[in-house]
């Protein structure tokens, strides 16, 4: 507890909005209690008059999450506690419900299997041709828009894509601070198969090897990666590390790109 967060929001005319909050209370599997404040793009907490609200707005809220499990499934209850009521209180219900919503998507299009104590399988099914699906892994101009967190920044270093090219991603968050990734890629057969390694460079010398193939349904695209550790010890730390929250968000900010591309 006391560690903070600090995101932003961008409204679709380009406005950034900044939170900040610090976490109260964290039982794992059970509840999550943080404040929640507006802030600026430092993370100072600011009024709501910063961003032009009124002033009957708090500095500080609270937010509670709890996770229950029932026969399977997880029952997720949310309370925004401060909120004034009217128009402000019914904008946050609606921002609320979008993104639940969009958790509940991104949670069960993915799945994640085990097949072996060295590997990862991950699955999802997109509604768009395997060409277009072929094409955002393998244009670097696209890769920004989906690969990995959305509160990371992704800059494509370099990315030759061909037998023995070398690819290269950086990731920055919004304190600069940065996370880059790099390979080889081993196999490229458009559109059907990409195959490459894969290594973060903060933890180097632990090298895997991840394949992508993509198999067209009826106009949709099943994409299925598997990824084959050398050690179940490495696996098991990249599990451990969130790589399936990681991998969710990033296959539903590539299913949020192949709709665009796809108007």
């Amino acid at each position: 507890m006391g560690g903070a967060y600090l995101y932003c929001m961008r409204s679709p005319e380009g406005r950034d909005f900044w939170s900040t909050g610090v976490y109260r209370e964290i039982v794992p599997l059970e509840r999550l209690v943080c404040s929640d404040s507006f802030a600026d793009e430092k993370g100072h907490v600011v009024p709501a008059s910063h961003y032009g609200m009124g002033s009957d707005f708090p500095l500080e809220l609270q937010v509670t999450v709890t996770f229950e499990d029932q026969d399977g499934k997880t029952k997720m209850t949310l309370r925004h506690v401060g909120m004034p009521a009217g128009q402000m209180s019914e904008m946050a219900e609606a921002g609320w419900t979008g993104s639940f919503d969009k958790l509940a998507e991104a949670v069960n299009a993915t799945t994640f299997a085990l097949p072996s104590d060295r590997e990862i399988l991950v699955e999802r099914l997109f509604d768009a041709p395997r060409e277009l699906v072929f094409k955002a892994h393998t244009e670097p101009r696209l890769i920004p828009r989906w690969w990995g967190p959305g509160r990371l920044t992704t800059t494509v270093d370099k990315m030759d894509v061909r037998p023995g090219g070398l690819w290269r991603f950086v990731q920055r968050d919004a304190s600069g601070n940065e996370y880059a990734f790099n390979g080889e890629y081993r196999e490229i057969l458009a559109p059907e198969r990409v195959a490459y390694t894969f290594e973060f460079e903060g933890m180097p010398g632990h090298v895997l090897t991840e394949t992508a193939t993509f198999e067209e349904h009826d106009g949709k695209t099943k994409l299925t990666v598997t990824d084959v550790f050398d050690t179940a010890e490495d696996r098991d730390g990249m599990l451990q590390s969130g790589m399936e929250e990681g991998a969710a968000e990033s296959q539903y900010r590539l299913a949020q790109l192949l709709a665009d591309l796809s108007d």
